[in-house]
């Protein structure tokens, strides 16, 4: 018990302790590549590794890795110390150790690619199921509403109003309301309520199609909410807007390679991104110094005043719609 004890005290040990680098070498050394003799771990003339020897298994990895960007700056470093010491490292790479890390918002792009490609079953088509699913869902209006809506149907439309109160759109009988004065305001209502469900499949589809995109710019106001409420931290009391965001990026980044983890071992298991989505309170502990129980109260209320201000913009929109439709249409 009592080595456990004293492993798990030098792991917090470690933890703490920022990352340290190896120490510059008092060997002289000859660069193989321009001959040039110095003393240090790297060549001052062409930049090659004075420990540079046969080729290898290893460095040709390490050479494939180059070709994506992913063998420089540290990548299995900033993955390790992502699940070992999140927030830690990010207040590392803040402070200014940023040689010694993978750059966040590479190392995002790069993450949510592979995340996306592991949760489709590595379906490189990318089937887009989402929009399958709105598709079916609308399936009852029109089974096409791009064709529904082009000039031909249009005119079909029209001309199609039928005695019983119903039009032919595809195939289907859509009942029509008779106004008082004409048909066609009718017509007009279902016209546009083609175009709006149209409107949406599309905007669905294009969710679906950008998630990185999607992913980033909620992330990004997703920070407004969490700088309001842990910008007077204990570990960094002046710490900036877009300092706070690099450490969101980074503890997405962290999130997202536990999905990519537990969905390639456990795929299509919901729980996995539950534990992912509860891990992110460890980093922030760390980060800003405050319990778990203070962080997480804070998250709450961050996510809290995200979605009022979501559902406050959504009434609106709504609004101005309906009076749109109901006013000047």
């Amino acid at each position: 018990m009592e080595q456990i004890k004293e492993k798990y005290e030098r792991f917090k040990e470690w933890q703490v302790k920022p990352y340290e680098v190896a120490q510059f070498t008092t060997e002289k050394h000859e660069c193989a590549t321009c001959h040039t003799e110095f003393h240090g771990n790297y060549c001052p003339r062409c930049g090659q590794k004075s420990t540079i020897g046969r080729y290898s298994f290893k460095t040709a990895f390490l050479t494939f890795l180059d070709v994506w960007g992913l063998g420089n700056r540290g990548m299995f470093r900033t993955i390790r110390d992502l699940l070992l010491r999140p927030g830690y490292m990010i207040r590392d790479y803040l402070s200014g150790m940023q040689m010694a890390y993978f750059p966040p918002f590479k190392m995002f792009f790069l993450v949510i690619t592979l995340s996306v490609l592991v949760d489709s079953g590595l379906n490189i088509r990318m089937t887009n199921t989402l929009n399958k699913t709105f598709t079916t869902t609308t399936e009852d209006v029109s089974k096409e509403p791009d064709q529904a809506l082009n000039d031909k149907d249009s005119k079909n439309i029209f001309e199609e109003v039928a005695n019983n109160d119903t039009i032919n759109i595809n195939g289907k009988l859509i009942p029509i309301q008779k106004g008082e004065d004409d048909n066609t305001i009718r017509l007009n209502e279902k016209k546009l309520e083609l175009k709006i469900l149209d409107k949406i499949d599309k905007f669905v589809s294009w969710l679906d199609n950008n998630q990185t995109i999607v992913q980033f710019l909620l992330l990004l106001v997703l920070s407004g909410p969490m700088y309001l409420l842990f910008r007077k931290n204990k570990k960094i009391p002046d710490i900036r807007y877009s300092e706070l965001f690099v450490a969101m990026v980074y503890i997405t980044n962290m999130m997202t390679i536990i999905n990519i983890i537990g969905g390639f071992f456990l795929p299509g298991n919901v729980s996995v991104k539950r534990v992912a989505y509860a891990l992110s309170i460890i980093p922030l502990t760390q980060l800003f110094g405050y319990s778990y129980l203070k962080t997480l109260f804070k998250v709450v209320a961050s996510f809290a005043i995200l979605i009022s201000a979501g559902a406050l913009l959504l009434i609106i929109v709504v609004s101005l719609g309906y009076l749109f439709i109901e006013y000047i249409l």
